[in-house]
């Protein structure tokens, strides 16, 4: 899977805002407001690749590897929306390594959903 193809499934991730289900906002790395397009309210998502990985033989690579985490940011825990990720990652054969933290200055829950594309 590409960088490209998991942004387009974590598009179908949702979230609830005044009682009505939207797409969650998502970024590369972190938002950049505008006039136009604000900061989003928490819940949103943004993915960042970590690192990557070269298999090579004969020296000359052959194929590279992508860690990316996926950081998702709630003011308050969502089950529901961490389930939609699990899901979405397990259905895609993705296999991930959780961590949660609280951001004690923006007052918010960052989960990062750690990965590795292949």
């Amino acid at each position: 899977m590409t960088l490209p193809e998991l942004v387009q499934l974590l598009k179908a991730i949702k979230r609830v805002v005044n009682g009505v289900e939207e797409p969650i906002p998502i970024a590369y790395s972190h938002f950049i407001p505008t006039v136009e397009n604000p900061m989003p309210s928490p819940p949103f998502i943004c993915y960042l690749v970590t690192d990557s990985n070269t298999f090579a033989a004969g020296n000359k690579p052959i194929h590279e590897s992508v860690n990316v985490d996926i950081e998702l940011y709630v003011k308050t825990k969502s089950l529901s929306i961490e389930k939609q990720i699990k899901n979405l990652l397990t259905e895609n054969e993705l296999p991930w390594s959780y961590t949660e933290v609280f951001v004690e200055n923006e007052g918010v829950f960052q989960c990062t959903f750690s990965i590795t594309l292949i």
